[in-house]
């Protein structure tokens, strides 16, 4: 049993590392250890949890004046730092550690073996890709850790009582039971062992070892839960001793001892609870916590008001009575307590690094924790707005880290087979080279994606994009964004040359059937020095290491099929961390939370206090159930929330807190943890001041990037350039826009923007509308008889070719040309039955018109057939949208009218002056419609002619005051389309957002 004055606590409102060195200083925890004479101190041994608890520890021995320090370590350690100082005792050799990656592959080997059986099946809904797999390893090897941690045997997991588990779990018992044993055999085999079975050799080699090593000289374990069992066992060994001495962090001294047992009922769930792994490593010892000294004194108000706070259930039944009794002290206990409620993580990150500024412009020190590591990268990179590096303790994923996103953009290009996207995204990376001068390959860049992939869809690969380069030199392309050279596709056409070294073999690798993690990792490896050259930047030698791990495991692992590659890199690249990205100042710090413990800044800030991730949410795991964790002898998974727990009851007893959480992630509403929740709803009215103060930080991150004073929108914008400016020549589709908007008439043809089409984008309806209607105009212009038997069979042929290049998307491509069927079938009905009344087809014939008042209309007819009667029909085949009655007879369509206009005054060669009798819009469309034929309905009275009159009568009075006299300016949607449900090209350049009023379906 040990002593009481062997055991010690030091509160969380105590600097811990601090209290303890002046607790080592004056003798209180050394017991009768003589502190005389210069090297008294050097035969202390203190253990800490790690290595930056050290640091810590031994600087406040410093600043107290003590050069010679005592031999400070941690538990566990590093064997280059504990082996050296075990006693000459013989002992077995130990283990090698086996390599991560190696336990994931050959487990998810076993994984990838079972779910192809019979077992597998019934428990897995569809077949687990290579991702999900390796996702399943790393779960099972989580879970083997556990068992290893937990001292609990395999054959405890397959003897959990069975007589109420459903069929799943008994299929995944019957997988444990051969994977429990497997792995094990395979590690002997090998000589090799887990790291968890490693670190209980070390700490039961530490413990066993104690006696021999220290004797009767003071050794002071410090900072440690006891969590782990063989860390316990290393705890008991030290309070053994005959100067042995624990300070546990943060014990509730003040607990009843009905409380304290408590904490060790199941039926209380006192599983997440900040005291419970203390009272199991007490209950672990033999003692309990009345045999506890508080080395700090009695803990202080703001510790008394956490701990009431975080109760188990059954006493917050009390809260009433005690915050009653401590009514008068309660303001004062949350005082330097900052509560910041954010609107989003990004407003989260900006109040924080505000409230740190302020800390350290008044030399304050500043911790941040953060369980969230894209909370953190957020706010390192806000902190950089102000020319402040800081570190992130826990690192960078390599996943996420430059150098992965460059692996994993090289590994996009290879499985698009060099998709526009994909493609630009690599060329785009500053990193990338492929053997140039930064700046070629950004010129270089720049002539592809305007000459190749801007409005053009290059086929799939290199080859389709050097096709493409030399239609483009050619002036085969069309309407190219930038005509090119003879002499610019020299050097692309090197570019894309390299990048086949560069990414070929990559892409060889991909177009197997399968291949293995070790492949994948050489060829992507190869392919990235291929891109950087012999350039340096975050997160490579962390790559490189990785694949050169992971190459080294040859053929380990389940069979990969080229199928959701970026989540098997993102499974292959878990666990592993860039931790040396920017070094920064070490007055401000980012940790986690294991990083965070012992730490005591002058500023602390708990980011990210939101549920699910502080705490984050009890997972038990795929592998078993809560129950069948229980059954088997292992801590629930809400044990990790009870540590979550103490880290808060911690991290609040220093003097000056900010507890920051956001109301939403991402997209999602998001709650504040139940830590803050339940301080807040215990202080009642009590808590209102620490979202005042809060408040004002989140008013300064606000005005960061607000504009001065009330927001000014913008008024219509009324260019008047003056009129040898103003366009004299449009097209009749341009024409609807001029009575409509003028200002996109400006902006087309006096500024001279055209917008960029998007890059790599897919084909869409719209698309496949005005294919079709290529096809068609091939067909008429080709001369092809629509009554001939092999005339659908042509129509056929030419769609083929119309969509041949439609390789990226040829299973929709397949739809379409079924569905062209259907459509061919009535174009050729449509025809035939007007067989008799066409005399002759003109299909896209183009013509020119020339008013009196100098104005040139052009146009290009979808079709004006002449007819037997001497008259002229048009038809305009849409993809879009056809005009409402309405807009037909409000003049608002004036497309065909124009056409029709042009047609009458002969302004389409070989097509001579005739009357119009029939406008007709032919809708492009899917399903049993394909194809409907809709006439152009005029206002009542008016026939075709005379509307064809007016809406020329019309044009010239718009182009005489807009377009042929400066008097008007060109003003932005003066009659604008209510009905229309896209943006038009040149509405953000025209500000519409800020000078419109919408609402519904009014304007």
């Amino acid at each position: 049993m040990s002593r009481p004055q062997k055991l010690f606590s030091i509160a969380p409102d105590a600097p811990f590392l601090a209290t303890l060195a002046d607790r080592v200083l004056d003798g209180t925890v050394l017991g009768d250890w003589p502190r005389t004479g210069p090297f008294w101190l050097a035969d202390v041994t203190i253990v800490l949890p790690t290595r930056r608890a050290r640091l810590k520890l031994a600087q406040a021995l410093m600043e107290r004046g003590h050069t010679l320090l005592p031999d400070i370590r941690t538990f566990g350690g590093e064997v280059a730092d504990e082996e050296p100082f075990l006693p000459p005792f013989d002992a077995p050799a130990m283990p090698q550690p086996v390599p991560p990656l190696s336990r994931t592959l050959t487990l998810a080997r076993l994984i990838d073996a079972w779910a192809r059986t019979e077992a597998g099946k019934q428990v897995l809904a569809t077949p687990p890709n290579a991702a999900e797999v390796l996702g399943l390893a790393t779960s099972l090897g989580g879970l083997l850790d556990d068992l290893i941690i937990e001292n609990v045997s395999a054959d405890k997991v397959l003897a959990v009582p069975k007589e109420h588990l459903p069929e799943n779990w008994l299929q995944v018992l019957e997988f444990l039971n051969i994977a429990l044993k497997v792995w094990p055999a395979i590690n002997a085999e090998r000589g090799l062992a887990d790291a968890a079975h490693l670190r209980n050799l070390r700490l039961q080699r530490q413990a066993a070892a104690a006696p021999l090593l220290y004797g009767d000289r003071p050794v002071v374990a410090a900072g440690s839960t006891g969590s782990i069992p063989a860390t316990a066992d290393l705890l008991a060994a030290i309070a053994d001793l005959p100067r042995g001495a624990l300070v546990l962090p943060g014990l509730d001294t003040t607990l009843s001892s009905k409380q304290h047992e408590a904490l060790l009922e199941a039926e209380n769930a006192p599983h997440g609870h900040a005291q419970y792994g203390l009272a199991r490593l007490l209950r672990r010892l033999g003692t309990t916590h009345s045999e506890v000294v508080e080395l700090s004194g009695n803990a202080g108000v703001r510790t008394r008001v956490v701990r009431t706070a975080l109760a188990l259930a059954a006493d917050t039944e009390h809260w009433a009575q005690t915050r009653h009794a401590m009514d008068s002290v309660l303001s004062n206990s949350t005082t330097g307590v900052t509560i910041v409620a954010a609107r989003t993580q990004d407003e989260e990150a900006a109040a924080i690094v505000l409230a740190a500024r302020d800390a350290l412009a008044r030399r304050q020190s500043v911790g941040i924790i953060s369980p969230d590591q894209s909370l953190s990268r957020r706010i390192a990179m806000e902190f950089r707005r102000f020319g402040v590096e800081v570190d992130d303790a826990a690192g960078m994923p390599l996943f996420q880290s430059p150098a992965g996103r460059l692996a994993r953009v090289a590994l996009a290009c290879a499985v698009s087979g060099f998709a526009p996207v994909d493609l630009m995204a690599l060329l785009q990376n500053a990193a990338t080279t492929l053997g140039l001068e930064r700046r070629a390959v950004g010129h270089l860049t720049q002539q592809i994606d305007l000459g190749l992939l801007r409005g053009q869809r290059p086929a799939t690969g290199l080859a389709g994009l050097r096709a493409l380069l030399e239609a483009n030199v050619a002036g085969r392309t069309r309407h190219p964004h930038r005509r090119l050279t003879a002499e610019d596709a020299v050097p692309i056409a090197d570019l894309l040359d390299r990048l086949e070294r560069a990414i070929g073999p990559l892409c060889d690798l991909i177009g197997r059937k399968s291949f293995t993690a070790a492949d994948l990792a050489a060829q992507l490896a190869a392919s990235l020095d291929a891109i950087v050259g012999p350039a340096d930047f975050p997160g490579l030698e962390t790559f490189r290491r990785w694949a050169a791990d992971l190459a080294a495991l040859g053929g380990e692992g389940p069979a990969i099929r080229p199928v959701t590659l970026d989540a098997v890199l993102g499974a292959l690249m878990a666990g592993i961390t860039v931790t040396d990205l920017h070094p920064g100042r070490d007055d401000v710090m980012i940790w986690g939370q294991l990083e965070a413990r012992l730490q005591n800044p002058d500023l602390l800030i708990l980011a990210g206090l939101n549920e699910e991730v502080w705490p984050r949410v009890a997972d038990p795991g795929p592998w078993l159930s809560r129950g069948m964790r229980l059954a088997a002898g292992l801590e629930p998974p809400e044990r990790q929330q009870g540590q979550a727990a103490h880290d808060f009851e911690m991290a609040m007893g220093n003097a000056n807190v900010v507890l920051a959480f956001a109301e939403r992630r991402g997209t999602a509403p998001a709650l504040p943890s139940r830590f803050l929740q339940r301080l807040e709803a215990f202080l009642g009215p009590a808590a209102k001041p620490l979202r005042q103060r809060g408040q004002h930080w989140l008013d300064l991150a606000r005005r960061l990037d607000a504009v001065a004073g009330l927001p000014v929108p913008a008024a219509r914008p009324m260019p008047s350039p003056p009129v040898d400016k103003r366009p004299h020549k449009l097209s009749v589709t341009e024409i609807e826009t001029l009575f409509r908007s003028p200002y996109d008439v400006y902006a087309k043809h006096v500024l001279k923007l055209r917008k960029l089409p998007a890059l790599g984008d897919q084909p869409d309806a719209r698309e496949r509308g005005s294919m079709i209607h290529d096809v068609f105009d091939r067909f008429v212009n080709g001369g092809h008889d629509f009554a001939a038997p092999d005339a659908r069979a042509v129509l056929m042929r030419m769609a083929e070719e119309a969509f041949a290049g439609l390789d990226a998307i040829g299973e929709r491509r397949d739809i379409w040309l079924k569905r062209f069927e259907r459509a061919a079938e009535e174009f050729l009905a449509y025809e035939r039955g007007r067989e008799a009344l066409v005399l002759r087809r003109n299909a896209e014939i183009s013509g020119a018109w020339v008013l009196p008042i100098g104005f040139t209309l052009t146009g290009k007819a979808d079709r004006i057939d002449a007819l037997r009667d001497g008259s002229l029909q048009i038809i305009d085949f849409k993809t879009g949208s056809i005009p409402t009655p309405k807009a037909m007879k409000a003049f608002e369509a004036p497309q065909l009218l124009l056409e029709a206009a042009m047609a009458q005054a002969g302004a389409f060669p070989d097509v001579p002056p005739a009357p119009i009798s029939a406008l007709t819009y032919i809708k492009i469309g899917l399903g049993p419609d394909a194809l409907t034929a809709l006439p152009f309905k005029p206002r009542d009275g008016i026939d075709l002619p005379a509307a064809a009159d007016e809406v020329a009568r019309r044009l010239q009075g718009h182009v005489e005051a807009l377009l042929m006299s400066d008097a008007r300016p060109l003003a932005a949607r003066i009659r604008p389309d209510i009905t229309r449900r896209y943006r038009g090209d040149y509405d953000h350049l025209a500000r519409t957002d800020e000078w419109t009023i919408q609402a519904g379906e009014d304007e």
